[in-house]
């Protein structure tokens, strides 16, 4: 099995998504080859997480989630991120919720952690700007590079954030 976990921008510009989900199709697609099976693992957070998570099953593949917090679903902050969420929720291989109670930067650092050490592969969905805050997209990158986890960068041309 190759296990490839996800971290990425939540905010993607008009436009953006179609651009990410035809990447990581490909991508996915390119690491899948050859593989006796494919675990993508995923936050499943709005943007790039969900988007890979749907290739990953579109792939066949099996879809493990880490939630960094109890009660994950209430943050998402409209009906159609809700839907996706419990889509995916459904389709998930394995579920593991972070021992949080609500929504902290130490809650979402952790789960990058457990999301790192399922990991042989990260694939980031990232713009290549330093994180506003921690535990954003360039700190996970930067965990998995001292790690020593292969990361690959995905922003295709065109790509903005909102």
């Amino acid at each position: 099995m190759r296990t490839i976990a996800v971290t990425g921008h939540m905010g993607l510009a008009e436009g953006t998504e179609a651009l990410v989900r035809d990447a990581l199709r490909d991508l996915l697609g390119e690491l899948a080859a050859g593989a006796q099976g494919l675990v993508g693992v995923s936050c499943i957070a709005p943007g790039a997480d969900s988007l890979f998570a749907e290739a990953v099953l579109a792939w066949g593949g099996e879809l493990s989630v880490v939630l960094p917090f109890r009660d994950y679903r209430r943050f998402l902050d409209d009906e159609e991120h809700r839907a996706r969420f419990d889509r995916l929720m459904k389709a998930a291989s394995h579920i593991t919720v972070m021992p949080y109670p609500e929504a902290s930067l130490t809650a979402f650092e952790a789960a990058n952690t457990e999301l790192l050490q399922r990991a042989e592969r990260l694939i980031a969905v990232w713009d290549g700007a330093p994180s506003e805050k921690g535990g954003g997209t360039a700190a996970v990158v930067a965990e998995a590079r001292e790690a020593g986890i292969p990361v690959q960068v995905v922003w295709p041309s065109g790509a903005r954030r909102r």
